[in-house]
Formats: C-alpha cells, structure tokens, sequence
C-alpha cells in the first residue's frame, strides 16, 4: 500500500519467469497489470479483475488485514471482508483501466529490493527497508 495504490509483484501462474505488477487504486479502484517486459496483462480486459489483481488483494489481506486494505482503497467500511476474492467483487466490471501505469517504478523497487536476499545476515539496519516487518536475528 503506497503512492495511493495497493500494488505488488505477483508471479505468472504459467510462465515462471514471468511476473506482473498488478495495482488497485484507492478511491477510484482503476486497475493495472503489466508484465515484466511492460506489457498488459491479457485478463484484464474490459475493466475486469485479473486472476493477479485477486491474489495482489489476498496477500495483501495477509499482510495487513481485511479492514486495514479496506479501508487504504476507501470501500465501505462497513462491508465484511475476509478474503482476497472479495475485494475483487467488489469492484466494478467497468472499472476503468488506469493509462498510466505504475509497473517500472514497482518492478524496479521489487528488483532492488531481492537484491538484499544475496547480503549476508545481518543486525545493521537498512534504511531503504524500514517498512519490513521482519528483521535480521543476532547470532
């Protein structure tokens, strides 16, 4: 959740190197899926979810917490929400497909970021990650 989209990298389920950078917007729900070679995911056509798009909203309700994504994409709070499939039906069929996409930005971030995977363990803070919620174990 950030830059006023729930967005992520979420991987092919038919190609595993290919991976998508799937968005919701927050108060307008415009959607965006794009491949890591930049281009549009072929499920979301005619402003329906993508199958990436769903499973961005169920880790993100992993992650976070149903009310928490609600509320970050400004739906009714008062809706119940335990699932990820739910805030996709939630959503318009004729959600509009955002023009301009955040995709290189995101996957840029994300490639950055699995390069940290390769440092040796640590107790030293990064402060490009201060948002993740686990850190390095003294030993």
């Amino acid at each position: 959740m950030a830059d006023g989209r729930l967005q992520g990298v979420v991987s092919s389920g038919s190609d595993i190197e290919r991976v998508y950078v799937s968005s919701i917007a927050a108060g307008t729900h415009e959607l965006s899926c794009r491949t890591n070679n930049n281009r549009p995911c072929g499920g979301l056509s005619n402003g329906a979810p993508c199958n990436h798009i769903a499973l961005l909203a169920e880790e993100a309700i992993v992650q976070y917490g149903a009310e928490q994504v609600v509320r970050f994409l400004r739906f009714d709070p008062d809706m119940e929400v335990t699932i990820g499939h739910q805030i996709v039906w939630m959503l318009d069929r004729n959600v509009q497909v955002a023009s301009v996409s955040p995709a290189a930005a995101v996957f840029s971030r994300f490639l950055r970021h699995l390069s940290y995977l390769e440092l040796p363990g640590s107790v030293e803070a990064l402060p490009e990650l201060h948002w993740f919620p686990a850190g390095a174990v003294a030993r």
